[in-house]
């Protein structure tokens, strides 16, 4: 069983990996922080759209708020995000960037609106090469039950 003291890290643009990130947090405790940007993301969804494509296409990083001090006090990571374009939300790869992960247990969850989770988890676990990345999560908007996220636990075989 991996355990240990626990931190869930996630972006949410929409509100889905929020309402994600909390359900998992129930379940494994710990401390949850939200990953935020300095400026936020328009509020029209085609033009987050459009902003989100460039910013992927030109391996953008927008500047976070967010900076968990004490990251080597954790052994287990959840990271959440959303699925923008067949991967991670740039907020979510500036903080992988800018917190080094070496030697933690990292567990990735995303949300989507149809297309799965593509290419997410393959680069969680390149921006964390250091790291053991255990299997991830994909759940449709904002849907997860709770035998669903129990079994995922399960089987990951991480507990608080």
């Amino acid at each position: 069983m991996t355990s240990g003291k626990i931190l869930t890290a996630y972006y949410s643009y929409s509100g889905n990996t929020r309402k994600i990130a909390q359900e998992i947090h129930k379940k494994v405790g710990g401390v949850t922080v939200e990953i935020e940007v300095v400026t936020a993301y328009p509020a029209s969804y085609d033009d987050v759209v459009a902003q989100a494509k460039k910013e992927i296409a030109e391996d953008y990083e927008p500047p976070i708020k967010t900076n968990v001090q004490n990251i080597s006090e954790y052994d287990v990571i959840f990271i959440g995000s959303p699925v923008w374009w067949y991967t991670i939300a740039p907020p979510v790869v500036a903080f992988l960037s800018e917190h080094d992960l070496s030697g933690k247990t990292v567990v990735p969850f995303v949300t989507h609106g149809g297309g799965g989770q593509a290419n997410s988890f393959r680069n969680v676990a390149k921006f964390t090469p250091n790291s053991k990345v255990l299997e991830g999560i994909e759940f449709y908007g904002s849907s997860c039950t709770d035998k669903e996220t129990s079994d995922w636990l399960n089987k990951i075989r991480v507990k608080n």
